[in-house]
């Protein structure tokens, strides 16, 4: 119960703004080749879930990123209290990860390579999996550091978009594809990103 004061607070945080403008502008070749057929069904994101410029009070700094897991939402600090919310998938109870990381590297279209974990928890799983629109890593990854080691977690696309809002995934923090090549193309090696 002494934690929902602090939920009031932050809900205070981020308020609902305007749909951010969706563009295929930053598109590759291949992502418009990948996205035109995609192997999952289309999935019809709430309006809740989609990009949105919205209010910001918290403290980050533009430029950089907060995963707010209760959402679940991904924020990009924009300048003059202002964010760009995407709505997310995050981590199942007890395999999602919260900290302060830094963004030390960026992949287009990343292959895959299950853990041992998620191969023990979710059954038979190939060794690696070719970046593509069928790879459960989407069309962008960014790679999340924390004192210069690997968390192991990123940011990423997802071919399950049927599940954004939902805390789903093997703890890292999912987009649609579309909006993982937004944020993707906005974000700077270095970027800080906070994941409460």
């Amino acid at each position: 119960m002494a934690c929902f004061p602090l939920l009031l607070m932050f809900a205070g945080c981020m308020s609902a703004g305007t749909l951010a403008p969706s563009s295929d502008a930053n598109f590759t070749a291949r992502d418009r080749r990948e996205l035109a057929n995609p192997p999952y069904r289309t999935a019809s994101i709430s309006p809740t879930y989609q990009r949105q410029i919205v209010q910001y009070h918290r403290k980050e700094a533009p430029g950089s990123i907060l995963v707010d897991s209760r959402g679940p939402f991904v924020y990009y600090v924009l300048p003059g209290g202002k964010a760009i919310r995407y709505g997310a998938i995050v981590g199942e109870a007890g395999l999602a990860w919260s900290g302060v990381a830094a963004v030390e590297r960026k992949e287009e279209w990343p292959g895959w390579t299950p853990t041992a974990d998620e191969k023990r928890r979710l059954g038979p799983l190939p060794s690696y999996v070719e970046g593509g629109a069928r790879n459960p890593m989407g069309s962008r990854a960014l790679y999340l550091y924390s004192g210069g080691k690997d968390t192991l977690y990123r940011i990423h696309g997802t071919n399950q978009p049927e599940y954004i809002g939902t805390a789903i995934s093997s703890g890292c923090i999912r987009l649609t594809n579309e909006d993982a090549i937004d944020l993707y193309g906005r974000v700077k090696i270095g970027t800080i990103v906070v994941v409460l």
